[in-house]
């Protein structure tokens, strides 16, 4: 899933971050505040000279695809405009500057063929070493549905067994059994679907002079592991909840299972019949390697103290890549649902991993049916990265993007949106919103603290203009709650809608939180 808030590397701050992510209120974060604080190595004049795609490691195009291109380039949308008001041009260079994100590459890729790809800004600000597409980026979450597919494939060529108990299989590491697991066990279906009751969401990552734990530590939370134990908490099977512990266990089965270091398992099974030649599972990268990598850079533009990240959780969270391989496993995942391709699943195992297992999940992907035109993808956050790839399961269509920073989130969003207008895709559109003027001070009774339950709070609070929204993951500036109704408002930085309840006596008990296709209720609790 993607993440724009900014972890850190202690347990508490990652816990706590991580809880607030299972809202789909922490996707989007806080808008960066006003351009002038911007470091002039990222400004968009800096930038422009590293624009250019590489016309090299880019498909050749015709006029009719570099106009296309132009105008995404062009045209990025913002995730909310306001009804009447006219759009403002937004540029990916001045996006990039908007959001200290120095670099960016995108593929574009449709009926079996990457279309275009390009490149934007610097992989590396200090060096002014410019973004190629074969610069490598972090996958983070992305890892976990290319993962999958060498588990499906074990699972086709008869090695192992979606729903029997992965502990018959184990070797180093079992899952401990408790009263949860009584009379469900965790299979392979319910870890690539979310659904094991598994715990741990995510993983931070370890600094470069930091002690890396072994998978055995990671899975018991023993030190140096700054993760708690992955365990089973809920009866499996029973509840979707997003567990990057699960690909860990999934991680370990593999290597169990073949004997083989996860990265081998990985390049033998999907990468090489994939044709993902840059790609590789291996954690950290290998120094003779270290130069095809983008540096990672936190939301104010410094980078990420002492560089990538080290992620021994390979299947959730290891695999260096770029958008075009991406696209290139996207691809292969295309061609095998109808048919046209085995290289790594046949038609039918592919069509089981694209069938929804519980809620909007997949055998590793997140799926989604706009209409007739249903979709998978994935998004992802490392410390340093974001990215994400979707793509169109019948139309042949999808778009990868990777970024080198915590606040490339946004700027993804935006980019994507832009892609959408273009190719008349049916997601990805901006919510529109009307505003109507209504006397601040009969929003008297509305501040407060508001919580939702497991997941966290909002502080609401009234200036002289209007309401404004703070909680972790809008970012450290309040948002200004812009009114549709006395009760109903809007914020400009994602779909997310926030409508006050009444009692019958008219105060202020809570809110509803609307944000996309999921919905949060507050108490107000003070």
């Amino acid at each position: 899933m993607n993440s724009t808030t900014s972890s850190q590397t202690t347990r508490s701050r990652t816990t706590k971050t991580l809880t607030l992510l299972t809202a789909a209120f922490a996707v989007l974060a806080v808008v960066a505040s006003t351009s002038s604080l911007f470091s002039p190595k990222l400004s968009a004049r800096n930038l422009s000279a590293a624009l250019a795609p590489n016309p090299q490691s880019s498909p050749a195009q015709d006029p009719a695809i570099a106009a296309r291109i132009s105008r995404i380039e062009n045209g990025l949308l913002p995730a909310v405009v306001i009804k009447g008001q006219p759009l403002k041009s937004m540029t990916i260079a001045d996006r990039m500057a908007f959001h200290k994100v120095p670099g960016v590459s995108v593929a574009f890729f449709d009926h079996g063929q990457i279309i275009w790809a390009r490149a934007y800004g610097f992989a590396d600000v200090a060096a002014k070493t410019p973004v190629t597409p074969d610069t490598l980026f972090q996958a983070a979450s992305i890892s976990k549905p290319v993962a999958a597919l060498a588990a499906l494939r074990l699972v086709q060529d008869g090695k192992l067994n979606l729903d029997e108990d992965v502990n018959s299989k184990l070797r180093t590491w079992k899952v401990p059994d408790n009263v949860f697991t009584a009379k469900e066990k965790v299979t392979i279906r319910r870890i690539l679907s979310h659904s094991a009751g598994l715990t741990v969401h995510g993983f931070p990552g370890y600094t470069s002079d930091e002690p890396v734990p072994t998978v055995v530590q990671i899975l018991n939370g023993e030190k140096p592991a700054n993760t708690d134990p992955i365990r089973v908490d809920v009866v499996p099977g029973t509840l979707w909840r997003y567990s990057g512990g699960g690909y860990v266990v999934l991680q370990t089965l593999l290597s169990d299972l073949t004997g083989k270091p996860f990265p081998q398992i990985m390049s033998e099974l999907v990468l090489r019949p994939a044709g993902m030649t840059h790609s590789t599972y291996e954690q950290p990268l290998p120094k003779t390697r270290a130069q095809e990598a983008a540096t990672p850079y936190r939301s104010n533009g410094d980078p990420v103290k002492g560089g990538a990240h080290t992620y021994p959780e390979m299947a959730p969270a290891g695999l260096w890549t770029t958008p075009s391989d991406l696209a290139r496993v996207a691809i292969e995942v295309q061609n095998e649902f109808t048919g046209k391709s085995s290289k790594i699943l046949s038609q039918d195992m592919a069509r089981q991993m694209l069938t929804r297992q519980i809620g909007a999940w997949g055998l590793g992907f997140g799926l989604e049916n706009a209409g007739d035109k249903p979709r998978f993808g994935h998004g992802g956050a490392n410390e340093g990265f974001r990215c994400n790839i979707e793509t169109y399961t019948d139309s042949g269509q999808g778009f990868a993007v990777m970024t080198n920073s915590d606040s490339g989130g946004e700027l993804t969003q935006e980019i994507f949106r832009s892609v959408a207008k273009e190719y008349a895709w049916p997601d990805y559109h901006p919510a529109e919103h009307a505003v109507i003027k209504i006397n601040p001070a009969t929003f008297a009774t509305y501040p407060g603290v508001y919580e939702i339950p497991s997941v966290g709070k909002l502080t609401i609070t009234l200036k002289s203009t209007g309401l404004y929204v703070e909680a972790e993951p809008f970012g450290p500036a309040p948002q200004e709650l812009l009114p549709e109704s006395s009760t109903q408002f809007f914020v400009l930085s994602g779909d997310i809608t926030f409508t006050f309840q009444k009692d019958a006596q008219g105060a202020i008990t809570g809110l509803t939180l609307q944000a996309g296709p999921q919905t949060f209720e507050a108490k107000k609790t003070s």
